[in-house]
């Protein structure tokens, strides 16, 4: 460039920008260096450049050195570096900006935008309604920033109030507002509204790719697994995003069998991080270590994100020490990843394994000192080990503590249900409702019937000590989500489907409960969103093959098909009748062997203690050959695991297993 246009700070301006987009930040800055006389948009550039390298921590700091005054474009800098961010340093920054801008400058949508932006990613939704009142033109970007805002700090239903509030308003709802809408629906998980948003899409942007893979994101939590499929295959020429988005919808439905096949039809030219994480995930729900495993194995370049989901699996399956060594062998060469931990943490939680989460613990508090966030999670995850142990005092202890050291509130555990239009929202324990008493006595009834039916009320998942008034059962039955479903039988006619949102983890005791209340109140099927299971009593068979032997079990039914098996029936084996019936198994799980008559007389020894039944048959399995590994009983089989497992929980084998297994045949 000549010598007579170094001078020239338009030149000079563009040339950084142009440096930046190229990504050559350290060319952009010797150039800004070598500027003697620096404007405002000097600055501007060099700031915008920090951003867009994914520099923000530089952008604050060329912000402090800045002598003079700044105009509308830093503001916008400045608060979407501070949202990037969004640590102490850009909260305190971000907030003084905010609280000293001139006035002159507060109808600048584009500056309100970035402020109410930030403020979201602080999580003060309260400041950035408050600014979003005091925009007099509100546009389509204004209300897509709110709502975006909304869904990340975990209120949709306000996202949804908004999406009214624009139609009412006049305000074009452009497609970029509407994924945002799907996306507010997909984390509330309610059919209906689900349903109430689909029908107003207009059709012509069925044919758009990101609304298609927002809506099968969306079918997907929504527990619609047939509506996010046949979205799926509408799309002729799926995309990576498309096939993660499938993936983690089979996933997230307990499907992992149909999430890993999927998988095996990608090319290898579209794997990338989301979906190796999406794929191991589903295999972690549903118990497939070994499918886990080969995929995980297959992985050349194993990130971060990608080994903690697969610590993950390792520790949904209290396979603590595989779990650990992936830690050691990441750590040699890069720094401590908090995730792994918590992933850890979660495993020994639900094990009650108290010695590994100590050990892990007391490891996060010396590594991630700064990491409040994740450190409160812990502390809360070790004082519910603690409490299912029954030692509440130490585990109130550890809680009150360490969120008082930290300084940070605990995410209030909430649940939606939705009744005749109305969404109604329930937190532990809480009278806010105004039919509260009539919830609560129906909740009261609910858990008589319970204890009628053999119900036996779990304190190991109460994490405090109980009142002088309190029982366990007192306690167990105003969770959330039962009184959610007690909200849905005090409304008159008995209902067929309850379908429950939450943002929590659902308890061991109320995930028990719920099966057995859908059995009590028969045709009512209850589906609890966040683990994404169903149970079901409808009319149906359940038919299971076991990986020890080559038959195939029919374990439940209600179709009367057990009969055609019988010397005197119309089929040799299941297979037979299946073929002859033009039916396919819907799952492959461990049964038990053919006699099932004597699946209640099996002699159990009492020193044999074996895990709770979880949902999934695969997590059944590993955890029963785990468990027979350690006893060192050479002769046991698959299937008379199965029976062991049956016997010691003191339930039927086909409830266990119905809803996972549950289909209803034409």
């Amino acid at each position: 460039m000549p010598n007579n246009y170094e001078k020239d700070n338009n030149i000079n301006n563009a040339a950084i920008d142009m440096l930046m987009k190229f990504g050559d930040v350290k060319n952009a800055e010797g150039l800004f260096k070598i500027i003697k006389k620096k404007d405002i948009i000097t600055y501007g550039a060099m700031m915008k450049g920090y951003g867009e390298n994914n520099m923000n921590e530089k952008v604050l700091d060329l912000f402090e050195q800045i002598p003079l005054g700044i105009n509308d474009v830093i503001y916008t800098i400045i608060f979407n570096a501070c949202a990037q961010l969004c640590n102490d340093r850009a909260t305190q920054i971000g907030k003084k900006l905010l609280d000293e801008m001139p006035k002159k400058f507060i109808q600048n949508n584009y500056i309100y935008n970035s402020a109410i932006d930030m403020l979201m990613r602080f999580g003060d939704v309260q400041r950035a309604e408050d600014l979003f009142k005091m925009i007099e033109k509100k546009d389509s970007i204004s209300y897509g920033t709110m709502i975006h805002g909304y869904n990340i700090n975990n209120e949709p239903l306000k996202s949804l109030e908004l999406f009214e509030e624009m139609k009412e308003s006049d305000i074009n709802v452009d497609v970029t507002v509407l994924i945002m809408i799907i996306g507010a629906c997909a984390r509330i998980g309610m059919l209906s509204i689900c349903q109430s948003v689909v029908a107003q899409i207009p059709l012509d942007l069925y044919k758009n790719r990101w609304i298609c893979n927002s809506l099968i994101d969306m079918w997907g939590k929504a527990g619609s697994i047939k509506n996010a499929q046949e979205i799926f295959e509408s799309i002729d020429t799926p995309d990576i995003i498309t096939y993660t988005s499938m993936i983690n919808a089979f996933g997230l439905n307990r499907m992992g069998l149909e999430a890993t096949d999927l998988y095996r039809k990608i090319s290898n030219s579209l794997h990338d991080e989301i979906l190796y994480i999406c794929v191991l995930n589903a295999c972690s729900h549903s118990g497939l270590l070994d499918e886990a495993y080969s995929i995980f194995n297959e992985i050349h370049h194993k990130t971060a994100k990608i080994i903690t989901t697969m610590i993950d699996c390792l520790s949904r399956l209290f396979l603590f020490d595989e779990a650990q060594k992936l830690i050691e062998d990441y750590e040699k060469s890069n720094p401590p990843y908090s995730a792994m931990y918590t992933a850890i943490l979660s495993g020994a939680r639900n094990s009650r394994n108290s010695i590994v989460s100590e050990k892990i613990y007391e490891r996060m508090k010396l590594l991630f000192q700064n990491e409040k966030d994740t450190l409160i999670s812990g502390s809360i995850l070790l004082s519910n080990i603690y409490s299912s142990l029954g030692q509440h005092e130490e585990a109130q202890s550890i809680r009150l503590n360490r969120i008082k050291e930290v300084g940070k509130k605990v995410q209030p555990g909430l649940a939606w249900t939705e009744k005749d239009g109305e969404i109604a929202q329930f937190t532990a324990h809480d009278q806010s409702h105004c039919l509260s008493k009539e919830i609560y006595a129906e909740a009261e009834r609910i858990s008589c019937g319970l204890t009628e039916h053999g119900h036996k009320s779990d304190s190991s998942w109460i994490t405090r000590p109980l009142a002088e008034t309190e029982t366990i059962q007192s306690v167990l039955c105003s969770h959330s989500e039962r009184l959610a479903i007690a909200f849905h039988f005090i409304q008159g006619r008995k209902p067929s489907f309850i379908q429950i949102t939450e943002n929590l983890r659902v308890c061991g005791d109320c995930h028990q409960a719920t099966k057995l209340i859908a059995k009590i109140r028969q045709y009512v099927t209850i589906h609890l969103q966040k683990t994404f299971t169903r149970q079901s009593y409808e009319k149906g068979v359940v038919i299971i093959r076991c990986d020890s032997c080559t038959n195939l079990h029919l374990i439940a039914d209600n179709l009367g098909w057990f009969k055609d098996l019988t010397e005197n029936g119309k089929f040799k084996n299941i297979a037979q009748m299946l073929q002859a019936k033009d039916e396919t198994i819907y799952r492959i799980a461990v049964a038990p062997t053919d006699d099932e008559s004597t699946l209640k007389e099996v002699e159990v020894d009492e020193k044999i203690k074996i895990l709770p039944l979880s949902d999934d048959s695969n997590l059944i399995q590993n955890i029963i050959k785990n468990e027979l590994n350690q006893i060192g009983s050479g002769f046991w089989n698959v299937c008379s695991c199965f029976r062991i497992l049956a016997k010691l929980i003191d339930i039927e084998p086909q409830m266990s297993f119905i809803q996972l297994h549950y289909r209803k045949f034409s």
